[in-house]
């Protein structure tokens, strides 16, 4: 009888093995992991026992991977490793530390925290689904993960029974910094999330001050599935066009008329040439998060031959601009376009004097309440808080790292 197991099974450990050094590897020489503590959480705990079904390249492969659909919509997901690494170095977990993560998905990042956290730690996973959270323990059970307890519930409540924690996280996006979440932070405690501004999305590690205001440590750029229940992400006031178009409006913006649209759309102008680059990155991050925190008509013109255009939208008329190597052409539609051209090539100028700043420019501080009044583009309001948004000198050590594609 052979005591050294099963040859094929030692055969598709070796792969993994090799597959999943080779992963950790690329994340610690692209600077995503830039700690030894995450490096060696990530060595220790196998993705791929957290993604049955997958072959082993599609396990350690940089990308996120959908585990559950709902209707034909992505419901959640295995976080691309980018991403979770980034997550975990804003997180800064030390041994000991009280978590609370709000989205379980398969249990792999519970997993990681726990082994960050270590024994004398604690890692609470809640999660709304009943059935993620019963597969999400039957991972950690076969990656061998002690020292996680997994909660069916609501994550817009938290999980007042563990309370208090030293870190919140979520692995879902929100429109929302929910009062319970603040209340369940220990002083000087940090809440990691991912947070969406004006169509963009940020995730933003905010450490909680003894006046109740929570000041952002870190903010990276990324793309999350929206929550569900209590705290539901709700969508854009997008309007569909024709030739397989939609304008994507963000949550909260005016509706706009989808005749009117289509037809300045149909009456482009003379473009407006602006010498500043756009690259496909700046729609979202860069210069599309600079736009929709300083213009509110910003939305982004998706499908048909026009891919992704940036949109300034303004009841006379609209203007876009499409990434392009070299200066960009900034085109007008309709008869008051050319005016709101005008000020797209502004707020191209602007950002470029600015210095190009990305989300690791932003320093975001949120309030609870309701806002001051009064206009503030970089003011926004949120169902229980608001932020304001100001750009300056990045705080954070990893600002220079390169986060994307980080779509999760």
């Amino acid at each position: 009888m052979s005591c050294g197991g099963d040859p094929a099974t030692l055969g598709a450990v070796s792969v993994a093995d090799r597959a999943r050094a080779g992963l950790v590897d690329a994340l610690v020489a692209s600077g995503r992991i830039r700690s030894a503590a995450v490096e060696q959480a990530f060595r220790d705990v196998p993705r791929h026992l957290f993604l049955p079904g997958r072959t082993v390249e599609a396990a350690y492969a940089d990308g996120a991977v959908a585990v559950q659909h709902v209707e034909g919509v992505a419901t959640s997901s295995a976080s691309q490793p980018s991403m979770v690494a980034i997550m975990l170095e804003q997180l800064d977990l030390q041994p000991g530390a009280r978590v609370l993560e709000i989205g379980a998905g398969t249990g792999w990042n519970a997993g990681l925290m726990a082994r960050l956290v270590g024994p004398s730690g604690a890692v609470v996973s809640v999660d709304i689904d009943e059935g993620l959270v019963g597969t999400a323990r039957e991972h950690l059970a076969a990656a061998g993960v002690a020292g996680v307890e997994l909660v069916t519930g609501d994550g817009a409540l938290g999980h007042p029974a563990g309370a208090p924690y030293d870190r919140i996280v979520l692995t879902v996006g929100s429109a929302d910094v929910r009062p319970e979440w603040v209340a369940q932070l220990a002083p000087g405690g940090r809440l990691l999330l991912p947070l969406g501004l004006r169509g963009s999305q940020v995730s933003v590690a905010l450490d909680l001050g003894p006046d109740g205001v929570l000041r952002s440590r870190s903010v990276r750029s990324c793309g999350f599935i929206r929550m569900r229940g209590a705290a539901a992400v709700p969508g854009g006031a997008g309007v569909d066009l024709p030739g397989g178009r939609r304008l994507e409006l963000p949550p909260g913006a005016a509706p706009v008329d989808a005749a009117a649209v289509a037809a300045a759309l149909d009456e482009p102008g003379p473009p407006v040439v602006s010498p500043v680059e756009l690259g496909t990155v700046d729609l979202w991050d860069g210069f599309g998060l600079w736009l929709a925190l300083s213009e509110p008509g910003t939305a982004r013109l998706v499908g048909g031959a026009s891919e992704v255009h940036l949109a300034l939208v303004d009841p006379a008329g609209l203007a876009t601009a499409a990434p392009c190597r070299g200066p960009t052409s900034v085109v007008p539609h309709g008869p008051g376009g050319q005016a709101v051209a005008g000020r797209l090539c502004a707020a191209l100028a602007a950002w470029a004097d600015a210095g190009r700043p990305d989300a690791p420019c932003w320093h975001l501080t949120v309030h609870p309440g309701a806002p001051p009044p009064g206009p503030d583009p970089r003011v926004v309001a949120l169902p229980n808080a608001w932020v304001a948004c100001d750009p300056g000198p990045p705080v954070d050590p990893a600002a220079t790292i390169p986060a994307g594609p980080v779509r999760t």
